[in-house]
């Protein structure tokens, strides 16, 4: 293997967790009164975190305190149903698999918020990674590399050993940003066209595709 290390984004890369967010985010605007939005809107809102996710989703004009009141109740929301339609993408497990199988150690570094990334990764991926980490206090999101670089550190691997991937352009900036080689996947919330606007050579139609890059 070329890397010692695999760091995996989340939301678009392993699991398909559009239905839940869409479903979450609409009913909190519904319970409000406020105008819903389709799966491909949501899917172009999604990658910054929870907190932009529902600033783009909400009617413009809203006050900070409305906003944080609807980031509030989506928070609740979700964590109840975090799970209700999401699932894995198609050989995503068995790639994780095979990478541990040939000593490759593996991580999520995602945008959603931790409790919920946690609560995934026990449910969907139970012993698969190494570690995972969520949106939490004193970290800034991606595309900080502040993610990356804690990943490296609490595992003692090196930049040049580790790879990320992810499916949208802020997974293209935050390996870059980070000083990460990165392979793109094709199968999540962004087309080839965008992520190759943001310098994405590498990509992935399948998941054993990954596999084919990282050795």
């Amino acid at each position: 293997m070329k890397y010692k290390l695999a760091i995996f984004d989340m939301d678009g890369t392993i699991l398909n967790t559009l239905d839940d967010l869409a479903d979450s985010t609409n009913a909190v605007l519904r319970a409000h009164g406020y105008p819903e939005h389709s799966i491909d809107e949501i899917r172009r809102f999604v990658g910054n975190g929870i907190r932009k996710l529902i600033e783009r989703a909400v009617p413009e004009g809203l006050s900070v305190e409305e906003i944080n009141q609807i980031h509030q109740e989506f928070m609740e929301y979700y964590q109840k149903h975090c799970a209700d339609k999401t699932k894995p993408y198609e050989g995503v497990t068995d790639l994780l698999r095979a990478l541990l199988e040939e000593g490759v150690q593996t991580a999520v570094l995602s945008n959603k918020a931790d409790v919920a990334v946690q609560e995934l990764c026990q449910d969907y991926f139970s012993g698969l990674f190494h570690i995972a980490v969520g949106e939490r206090p004193g970290m800034n999101r991606k595309p900080s590399p502040d993610g990356v670089e804690y990943i490296l550190d609490q595992l003692q691997v090196d930049k040049k050993d580790a790879v990320y991937i992810g499916d949208s352009e802020v997974d293209v900036q935050t390996a870059a940003n980070a000083g990460l080689d990165s392979v793109i996947v094709l199968w999540g919330f962004r087309d080839r066209a965008l992520l190759e606007s943001y310098g994405a050579t590498r990509f992935a139609e399948k998941a054993e595709d990954c596999l084919q890059w990282l050795r």
